[in-house]
């Protein structure tokens, strides 16, 4: 049996027939756990240790009793068991290494006591590579805006209906007596002697009439308007009910952990691990000590209640005893106010635990009453975890309800308000945490994607803006300034073009100032190499020569540069020409063809044009 915060974990050997080997085992588990203090973690070598006493049982049947580590015929069944435990898990799943991983632990440790026996077998096995992979372990989404909105509104609803009924319930125990001298069928006596402390849970046991005498509205009390309790279970039902009407429970607590993850952004663990001396009210926020046990971080955090206008957040991470100042989105301190008040006569009736305000009242299956530290993980058979909470306050959300998720949401809304910027949202663990933890989720990947698609159309836009290559006239050869102009061409722009003023060898161009490869207002210093690849120029029927001398010029370079390099170099003038001169009918390009073989055509490149550098 392991003593943990709030409960016990229990594991029995007598429930197996391999009982020696189950003991071994379990003497080991509860000296590992003490001496380690692993906390909730110790279930999983409870798990372990069932897990494989129910396997040794089924293999070795009446013969089980005799299995144990100084047995080196365990070797096999050890394997066998180890390699079995992926068939009960996803594919993937971290589980089957866990458990095989923490039963190693407990046989290394057997061994290194010299007065335990452990088979020589049995301890190179445990000491040795591990025969199941690590699995991978399943990031969980966040959750969305609007799921994240719908919950912190229920829990303000869940807030102030906790604090009502517990006010209420007070006021009407002071109208109470003790129920020897009123009624033990009268909520107000009832709740006054358990105010008082002068009944117990056994007492109500013990002293009220079967249900069948009860009033009517101690009968909505226990089950609910308009329902019948068992008979069997109505006296638990109603200590429970009656305790719940003057402490808060395990299922109110979940409404503060979450308005304060929402107004902190920090984790469950820390938002619940701070108590009264942990707390400094300021005049307009609370100061909180926030501790991460994981990170073994200790952490002084201001939470103002608002944010001075256009001053941005600061937020920082240092090391232990820092001072760093959030600016929040909800009021911390509100919240931190209410639920001091709500655990005050809680917190007075277990004055040792100072590390948190998170504590509750429950009455056990043993009508005991019993004070202790809020842990929901624990919540036993009773429906009292995160996703009992959701249901209670019909929220609905898709996917695993599960606290953490809450977390990633604070933490991507930080990215977004951040502009992305990882160190400001990775503000209380490094940037590679939030990069392989936080930044994997849907919000993130879909504003990532929408970033990056952005970006690369507008650097897609800018290279058409440069590339979008020339203007082809087709069509008869005596084009006129009306047709250019009705092409698109200002007046001023058509006149040049017919009077031969903008003739840059293997085209026109509109306007050789406005160059996309040259400074504004400079002469285009890249004609005509690159008028192929320009939006400025203007390919006329009467350019067709001067485009086949300069497809005969490319041509020769690409038998001169690499295939590389002419692609990197005069690709997309080769593609454009290929299309403007597949346009050309046969009859255009044997015409052009003669104005060359005559000499009447001639194509002007600059001297640089003539030397190429494979590089």
């Amino acid at each position: 049996m392991v003593q943990l915060p709030g409960h016990l974990v229990a594991l029995d050997p007598a429930d197996y027939r391999c009982s020696l080997l189950a003991v071994q085992l379990a003497d080991e588990w509860v000296e590992y756990v003490a001496a380690t203090e692993i906390g909730t973690q110790a279930g999983n070598y409870k798990h372990a240790i069932d897990h494989l006493c129910r396997y040794v049982d089924k293999a070795f049947g009446e013969e089980a009793a005799g299995a144990s580590l100084a047995d080196p015929g365990l070797f096999d069944t050890l394997v066998k068991w180890e390699l079995s435990l992926p068939e009960e898990y996803d594919e993937s799943s971290a589980r089957p290494n866990l458990l095989a991983a923490s039963l190693r632990v407990l046989v290394i440790r057997r061994d290194d006591h010299a007065e335990r026996t452990v088979a020589a077998d049995l301890a190179r096995l445990a000491r040795g590579p591990a025969l199941l992979g690590s699995g991978e372990s399943k990031e969980r989404d966040e959750f969305t805006r609007k799921e994240k909105l719908a919950m912190v509104r229920a829990a303000w609803t869940s807030a102030h209906a906790t604090r009502k009924r517990i006010e209420d319930s007070w006021a009407l125990a002071t109208q109470g007596c003790h129920p020897d001298q009123g009624s033990w069928t009268s909520i107000a006596d009832l709740l006054w002697g358990l105010a008082h402390e002068e009944i117990t849970v056994e007492d109500i046991r013990r002293r009220v009439p079967p249900s069948r005498e009860w009033p009517l509205d101690l009968l909505e009390l226990s089950a609910g308007p308009g329902r019948m309790p068992r008979p069997s279970t109505a006296r638990m039902q109603l200590a429970r009910r009656l305790v719940a009407r003057l402490y808060p429970t395990l299922l109110d607590l979940h409404a503060f952990r979450v308005l304060l993850m929402d107004a902190t952004g920090h984790t469950s663990e820390e938002v619940t691990s701070f108590g009264e001396a942990g707390v400094e009210f300021l005049p307009k926020g609370v100061r909180l000590t926030l501790l991460k046990n994981r990170a073994e971080r200790l952490r002084h955090r201001a939470f103002r209640d608002q944010s001075p206008p256009e001053t941005p957040a600061q937020d920082g991470e240092g090391d232990s005893g820092e001072l760093t100042v959030n600016w929040p989105r909800r009021e911390a301190s509100e919240v931190v106010r209410q639920l001091m008040d709500l655990t005050a006569r809680t917190r007075a009736k277990v004055p040792h635990i100072t590390d948190t305000l998170f504590v509750n009242a429950a009455v056990r299956p043993d009508h005991t009453l019993v004070f202790n530290r809020w842990d929901p993980s624990q919540a036993g058979g009773g429906r009292a975890q995160f996703r009992h909470w959701l249901e209670a306050m019909d929220v609905k959300v898709k996917g695993d309800r599960h606290i953490g998720r809450l977390r990633k949401s604070t933490k991507v809304e930080k990215a977004i308000v951040t502009e992305g910027r990882i160190d400001a949202a990775a503000d209380d663990h490094t940037e590679e945490t939030f990069a392989g933890h936080y930044a994997q989720g849907t919000t993130l990947r879909i504003m990532s994607g929408r970033t990056i698609t952005t970006a690369q159309q507008h650097w897609f836009d800018q290279a058409l803006d440069r590339v979008d290559g020339p203007t082809v006239v087709t069509g008869a050869e005596d084009i006129d300034q009306g047709g250019l102009e009705d092409a698109g061409l200002t007046p001023e722009e058509a006149e040049g073009i017919m009077a031969g003023q903008l003739d840059m060898g293997v085209s026109h161009c509109k306007n050789p100032y406005q160059s996309p490869f040259s400074r504004p207002g400079e002469l285009c210093a890249v004609a005509p190499l690159r008028c192929l690849e320009c939006r400025n120029a203007w390919i006329l029927p009467t350019n067709l020569p001067q485009l086949l001398l300069f497809k005969a010029h490319l041509e020769r370079l690409r038998t001169i540069l690499a295939p590389p390099a002419f692609a990197r170099l005069w690709g997309q003038s080769w593609v454009n020409l290929d299309a403007v001169l597949e346009d050309r009918t046969p009859e255009e390009r044997a015409q052009a063809r003669k104005h060359i073989d005559a000499g009447e055509a001639f194509l002007d490149l600059p001297l640089a044009a003539h030397t190429e550098f494979d590089g």
